[in-house]
């Protein structure tokens, strides 16, 4: 099997459990008690020892083929997606490290459920938030770029009258437009919410 078959099937098994994660974002229009019951619902079916197990070595094997197919391949880049391929790849690589390796001390060293107000906290407390925000926008934007760009690559034929240009159109805005959605729910749409007091500490409050 090939390095590229590897990555491909990695990042399989990480979207799934990614739309499972954005899904459960979005939820927060409806407010942080349903999106606290989401999750719960959710985390029946990711979390577990073996799920866990099979989601992380995913993310390892996704971050170090990921890797080596970017030193492999930036220079011979050429036009708007192979260079999105790359760069969308790269930024998901780092973000990935960051944001599994926060999520497993806050749980297993802060003792905290990494739940809605685990990302509530830095996203709505100034200074912290002007990292936060585009930290975790352009990990989504990432995401759906990434895809997009694989998309062009793959897709070669009109799909429901969509000629493949239009596709990939599609997925890119849908990145954007969610991306929105996502954090109108997390920030503005929650402004002077209770978060409550064990997660100041991620606040340095």
């Amino acid at each position: 099997m090939t390095l590229k078959k590897i990555h491909y099937l990695s990042g399989l098994c990480i979207s799934l459990f990614i739309g499972f994660h954005l899904f459960n974002h979005i939820v927060a229009l409806q407010g942080a008690e349903k999106h606290i019951a989401t999750m719960q619902s959710f985390r029946g079916i990711y979390r577990n020892v073996f799920a866990e197990t099979i989601l992380l070595a995913a993310v390892l094997v996704q971050i170090i083929s990921g890797i080596r197919l970017f030193k492999a391949g930036r220079k011979a880049a050429l036009g708007f997606y192979d260079k999105l391929h790359y760069r969308t790849g790269l930024y998901m690589a780092f973000f990935l490290v960051i944001h599994v390796s926060a999520v497993l001390a806050g749980r297993y060293i802060l003792k905290l459920d990494t739940n809605f107000y685990f990302g509530v906290a830095g996203l709505n407390s100034f200074p912290i938030n002007l990292f936060f925000i585009p930290y975790y926008g352009l990990a989504i934007l990432s995401f759906f770029g990434h895809i997009a760009a694989v998309h062009s690559k793959k897709m070669k034929t009109p799909l429901l009258g969509l000629l493949p240009k239009q596709q990939v159109n599609i997925i890119l805005a849908s990145g954007f437009i969610i991306t929105m959605i996502i954090f109108y729910g997390l920030t503005n749409h929650f402004k002077g919410v209770l978060i409550p007091a064990e997660y100041n500490i991620l606040t340095g409050k």
